[in-house]
């Protein structure tokens, strides 16, 4: 092509971009007015998922702003641990916007899936059956915005009964659950936590053991990396453990729980690791945010961009 008609026909294609309530943005990359990015430059090696309100100072308060901000940064998924207590049709909404972006949906909390107040560890029917209506209610939330996984903590301990007994009554519950949620393809995945040392799911190797137990693959672990730091160390070396049954992980650095390279994790190390293992599911961002405003939003996407550096 001849110089002059290749400078007009730039000429006349940035000027249709603009014409459409887009811009350039370099290397083939269009940006359009409503904030899609049309191709994956920019992305991430992993599927990290940020949520509501961590990029609220950039993106505004909306939601549905916050993801096509997320989008554009380069993310490709989310996750909304609240997803149960919204507006249905906020809930609709928010899976047709990941649907026309590309994106995934990753967790959401089982509402009421056990907590101190109605612990699986007891094994009391009535605790049981709310587990059971949460389980029901979160296949019909998933269909709504194409979930694959939901939260699930089985509770404090029930300190009146021997552990094993325990730990049966948890494997019990998780089995029925199980039931309910296998035929939608809905994975429940099993947090242990370090929030208080009443809770009965406290390491990997534990909630591996249950997972093998309940026999489901409905049933599997959420490695969160923050919990799992403080509980038992040797993150990559226990990851590897319990590789077969982790099926979510989550981000945040100790202490403080906020991005990486705020802590003692080496997370470029450990992203590198889960990366060359082969992960394709999604790592979600569980944390806080070290630094206030926007430039504290801005300091976030960093951090990612250098622990995600690693090939």
């Amino acid at each position: 092509m001849e110089r002059r008609k290749f400078l007009r026909n730039g000429a006349l294609a940035g000027a249709a971009a603009m014409a459409f309530g887009g811009k350039t943005a370099g290397a083939g990359t269009l940006v359009t007015g409503t904030g899609i990015r049309k191709d994956a430059e920019g992305t991430f090696h992993l599927k990290y998922a940020p949520h509501d309100g961590m990029f609220k100072n950039s993106s505004g308060g909306d939601f549905i702003d916050q993801i096509k901000y997320m989008y554009d940064q380069g993310f490709r998924a989310i996750e909304d641990n609240g997803l149960m207590g919204r507006d249905k049709g906020l809930q609709e909404k928010i899976g047709s916007t990941l649907s026309k972006l590309g994106m995934d949906m990753g967790v959401f909390v089982v509402d009421k899936g056990g907590n101190g107040a109605n612990t699986l560890a007891a094994g009391k029917q009535e605790f049981v059956d709310i587990f059971l209506k949460g389980c029901r209610g979160a296949v019909e939330t998933a269909k709504r915005v194409n979930a694959k996984w939901t939260t699930v903590v089985p509770g404090d301990f029930f300190r009146h009964l021997p552990m094993d007994i325990q730990t049966s009554h948890v494997i019990d519950a998780l089995r029925r659950g199980s039931e309910i949620l296998e035929p939608h393809g809905l994975v429940m995945v099993l947090e242990p936590l370090s929030d208080t040392p009443d809770l009965f799911l406290r390491t990997s190797a534990q909630t591996h053991m249950i997972c093998r137990a309940v026999n489901s693959p409905s049933c599997k672990i959420l490695f969160d990396m923050y919990h799992m730091q403080r509980n038992e160390g040797d993150l990559i070396h226990n990851m590897d453990l319990c590789w077969d049954e982790i099926a979510y992980i989550q981000i945040g650095d100790n202490p403080g729980r906020k991005e990486p390279g705020t802590g003692e994790m080496n997370y470029r190390n450990i992203f590198k690791h889960i990366y060359e293992k082969g992960y394709k599911g999604v790592m979600g961002m569980e944390h806080g945010i070290s630094l206030p405003g926007k430039e504290g939003e801005q300091a976030l996407i960093k951090a990612y961009r250098n622990a995600d550096d690693f090939l």
